[in-house]
């Protein structure tokens, strides 16, 4: 009964702190033409609302797709369409077809606010609850204070109710896709996974380590057993769902194929602004994309891709333990952020969940983690005038989830799951790496917080505009580099431990 009055405490401050940051501007306020998300997510309600479903994502004179075109899976379409119209019944000129266009005022902001807490409060903090407090190992209080530290997760929190999108309910899914498999259910973890798909085509980050684990599992069982028995109902569980969220559009086989086309518009290019990945970093040094054509970026970032997840997926196919899921589905969402084709910042969030999902396992390298994929999308807060939300976070986020989770205590080879590699890696005493470790935490997190203040207040040269977000990209992405290669090199050395191994098995 105590555990539970802790957990609706720190989910009330989780509430508090997101309605905090909702009360400060948003993406491309003020700014015609385009605006920004928040009015891309209008403007897909008004047109959802408005137009028949044939026409959702069509190029008509009454649905143009150069303004913000529905660009998601049916899910996020059937979504829009809900929000629409009880916006409808509230005012109907927030989806009035064309006069609505840029609409902005104080009561349909604090609708549109409203809409992504309640999307939270049904998909992504009761799985965030539940993840916690049952799959989590320790004491109650360290089971509590990660439920904390993964609801305070600024990222999420910053995009979501300050610039402004819906990740809670794709991310949302796709743990309670984790949930599913963690306690056994299979094959309602696949529908959920299949619903984060539907909604977000971004979670194809994760799906790669979905598919392994499962197939894994059924192959251990024996495929001439009841592991064929579970393949199968989990097929047709995949299989049903897709069904039913495309069904709309599945007679007309036109339809089926344009919103494909829309959901993968590979046309736009290998990356989009600074982004802290290999092809954005690299660019700085070689103009990948004066050298090659577009079809040979494409194919070559898949290429890199495909080899970046295969070693993890791999590991995971031949062992497919729950502990080795969630490494998995770090190094999976981190391959494809790093190499993959038309990469955005703000997708930096898809390896930031599962990293939550190691903050009981491994504090230290989640809280740096965590700490650089908010600070790598700075350049995007301060378009957006997030600038204080961001900082408050940030430093909240670092000294709370350090303090509750003991992290600076779990520097060890063996609370970093190195036993078997630091001294092939590290010519270190177990005294001396632990404080290298430290100090490598601190310059780091110093570094990030002088280069958000140096983007503040200093003006870059002339002939060097985009100096900090570029020196912003590539300070992250060797953080996100260094991450992958560590959780691949844990995931390739043994279980954690002996009761947490028996517990995740």
């Amino acid at each position: 009964m105590q555990t539970w009055s802790v957990v609706s405490i720190c989910v009330l401050l989780g509430i508090v702190v997101r309605w905090g940051v909702s009360l400060n501007s948003y993406s491309g306020a003020g700014k015609p033409p385009m605006f920004g998300d928040y009015e891309a997510q209008r403007h897909w309600q008004e047109v959802t609302y408005n137009l028949p479903l044939h026409e959702w994502y069509f190029n008509t004179t009454d649905n143009d797709l150069n303004y913000w075109g529905l660009d998601y899976p049916p899910l996020t379409a059937y979504h829009s369409w809900i929000c629409a119209y009880i916006a409808k019944m509230i005012n109907p000129e927030w989806v009035e077809l064309h006069k609505s266009r840029g609409y902005e005022s104080p009561t349909h902001k604090l609708f549109m606010r409203a809409t992504v807490l309640v999307a939270d409060l049904l998909v992504y903090i009761p799985a965030v609850v539940l993840y916690s407090l049952h799959l989590t190992d320790g004491s109650s209080n360290k089971k509590v204070s990660t439920l904390f530290c993964f609801l305070l997760y600024p990222g999420l929190i910053l995009i979501d109710y300050g610039h402004f999108q819906y990740n809670g309910l794709s991310l949302g899914f796709a743990l309670w896709g984790v949930l599913g498999l963690g306690l056994g259910w299979d094959a309602l973890g696949s529908m959920a996974f299949c619903l984060a798909l539907n909604y977000k085509q971004m979670e194809l980050y994760h799906a790669l380590p979905f598919f392994c684990y499962l197939l894994g599992k059924c192959i251990k069982r024996g495929l001439m057993g009841r592991g064929l028995f579970l393949l199968v109902r989990i097929a047709a569980t995949v299989l049903v769902t897709f069904a039913l969220c495309w069904l709309p559009f599945l007679p007309d086989p036109n339809q089926a194929s344009q919103v494909a086309r829309r959901i993968f518009p590979v046309a736009r290019g290998l990356f989009e602004d600074k982004v802290a990945n290999v092809w954005c970093s690299l660019n700085t040094v070689i103009k990948i994309r004066s050298i090659l054509s577009s079809d040979s970026q494409l194919y070559f970032s898949f290429a890199c891709t495909l080899l970046a997840v295969l070693p993890s997926s791999i590991r995971l196919l031949m062992k497919p333990t729950f502990w080795q899921f969630k490494l998995a589905l770090a190094n999976s969402s981190l391959a494809f952020f790093l190499f993959s084709y038309q990469v955005h910042e703000k997708s930096i969030l898809l390896a930031a969940l599962p990293v939550c999902l190691l903050l009981s396992d491994l504090p230290l390298i989640a809280i740096w983690f965590l700490q650089a994929s908010t600070f790598s999308m700075l350049p995007l807060f301060m378009k957006d005038g997030l600038l204080m939300p961001y900082a408050v976070t940030w430093l909240a986020f670092l000294f709370l989830s350090i303090y509750l989770l003991s992290a600076l205590e779990h520097c060890s080879e063996e609370k970093l799951r190195l036993v078997a590699y630091y001294k092939l890696i590290f010519c270190l005493s177990k005294t001396e790496m632990a404080c290298t470790v430290r100090w490598k935490f601190y310059i780091s997190i110093a570094v990030m917080a002088g280069l958000s203040i140096a983007s503040v207040i200093l003006v870059p040269p002339p002939h060097l505009p985009d100096l900090f977000p570029v020196l912003v990209s590539t300070t992250a992405f060797l953080h996100f580099l260094g991450t992958y290669i560590y959780f691949t090199i844990v995931q390739f050395s043994g279980p954690p431990s002996r009761k947490s191994q028996k517990k995740n098995n």
